[in-house]
Formats: structure tokens, sequence, C-alpha cells
């Protein structure tokens, strides 16, 4: 088993920060190089296809250099047309070297992937090489333990966490990842930092999670890219990474590479 590589962007995956990153992870493959972009953190919107028709774009035009060649994962729901087991949907996967998610719902991201064949041939790929990215929601969505952003952001819901994924326990890896950690759209109104849930919040989120659990805050325009094979993890982009693994609090700026063993808890 050789996993890839994997990005984890608190945002700006379509930027020039998140080019540089895609560029990092697929220039280990020869080009024309192969995408396959998963629709399913955003499967709930009517639009889920210009969402990611959007990404293809962004693809096609930036990475010109690679060639790449994109085709989409339409596996939106369960129990809908674009099933995640039927074989025609999650065909592209077997197909692609680097495996892209991206923007929506988290918990609507786990719920329709938990158990399914997409996720089986997501993970199958990934521990035969191929690199994925994971942005915004999707990032939420790997960790063992997920945000339910637009619940309590949106619907007002009292705080608490999902069942995540737990995609990177196959790196020993226990985390609650939060992009946006230092989302300001609030402006100086509304406090929409730590994955919208502000500085208060947090507190108590934070107290909810096993002591085990290590929560990875990725700030916008940023990435954290962990890099299997040399069991460390690169920071690039605009800010930094927040690791907080029990009374500990690290701040990793951009441009510097920290041992994996950080994420895990480790003494």
């Amino acid at each position: 088993m050789t996993l890839g590589p994997v990005a984890l962007f608190g945002s700006g995956e379509t930027s020039k920060q998140g080019r540089q990153v895609h560029e990092r992870l697929l220039s280990r493959f020869s080009p024309p190089v192969r995408i396959a972009i998963i629709e399913t953190p955003a499967g709930f919107q009517p639009n889920a296809g210009l969402v990611a028709a959007k990404i293809r774009d962004f693809f096609v035009q930036s990475l010109v250099n690679l060639r790449p060649e994109v085709r989409f994962v339409p596996a939106r729901r369960c129990d809908g047309v674009y099933n995640p087991d039927s074989p025609i949907v999650t065909e592209p996967l077997l197909w692609a070297d680097y495996l892209f998610a991206g923007p929506g719902s988290p918990t609507y991201m786990v719920k329709h992937l938990r158990g399914t064949r997409t996720l089986a041939l997501l993970l199958e790929r990934w521990r035969s090489g191929a690199a994925v990215a994971f942005a915004s929601a999707a990032a939420i969505a790997t960790g063992r333990y997920t945000l339910p952003v637009y619940e309590i952001y949106k619907a007002g819901f009292d705080l608490y966490w999902s069942d995540g994924l737990d995609l990177l326990a196959e790196l020993g890896l226990c985390l609650a990842v939060m992009p946006h950690w230092n989302n300001a759209e609030g402006g100086r109104e509304l406090d929409t930092s730590r994955c919208f849930m502000s500085v208060e919040r947090f507190r108590y989120l934070q107290r909810m999670l096993p002591r085990d659990a290590v929560i990875l805050g990725i700030d916008e325009h940023t990435a954290c890219i962990i890099e299997p094979e040399s069991q460390t993890a690169l920071v690039h982009g605009a800010g930094t990474i927040t690791i907080i693994a029990g009374d500990r609090e690290l701040v990793v700026p951009s441009g510097e590479r920290f041992p994996l063993g950080w994420l895990r808890n480790d003494p």
C-alpha cells in the first residue's frame, strides 16, 4: 500500500495559491493528468453540475502545462439517479490520477458517501498512490469528527459534532478538520472565524471532543499538504494552520514543513 499525497484546503482551491498546490500534487504524474471531481458535497444543490463545471474550467485553464483531462463523479445522493453505488457514476474514479472534492455541506457528504462504492473506490485509488484533495466542506468531512456548519450557523442547531468519514484514519490520525479558520466575512459585527462558529462557540465545541482528538484549523487560501511517504506535512498559501492537541496549540506558518506526528498527538 502506497498512500498518495493529500491536500486539505481551508479555502482558495481555485485561487493562485490553490493552483500551486494542485501543481505540486500533480507533478508526480505524466501529462496528460487525469482528474476526477466528486460532486457529492454539493449534491443537494440544484446547480451541483455547474459547481463541478466551474472547478473543471479552473483546472483546464490554470494547469495548461499538465494538459488536464477532467471527468465528473456525479455521486449526488444515495436514493437518486446519481447513486454513489452505481458503476457508471463511479467509473471515473478508476481512471483518475487525482481525486478532488470541494464545497457544499460536510454532513451531506458524509451521509451520502458512507458505506458506498464511491467511498470504497476513493480509498482504493488513494491506497494505490493517487493524489487526493479536499476543500472546505469536503475537508471537514474527512475527519473522524465533522462540524455541522450549515446546521449550527444557518439553522440554529445546538452545538454538536457529527461522525465523519474518518478517511484520515488511514494515516493514524484522529482529526476534526476546520477550514475557514480565520474567516472574516462577518466583519466587525459578527465573528465568523473558526469555520463560522466564532471564537466563543469554538471554545465550547473544543470541550465537546474526546481528549485524543486533534483539531486542525486551516486559514483561508491556505492548504495543508500531507505527504505519507515522508511522514511530513507542508503548509502552503496565504495564512497558517493551527494544531490543537490536548493542552498544546501550535501555529505553523506557510512554507513550513512539520512531522506528521504533530497531527497524531504524539508526545
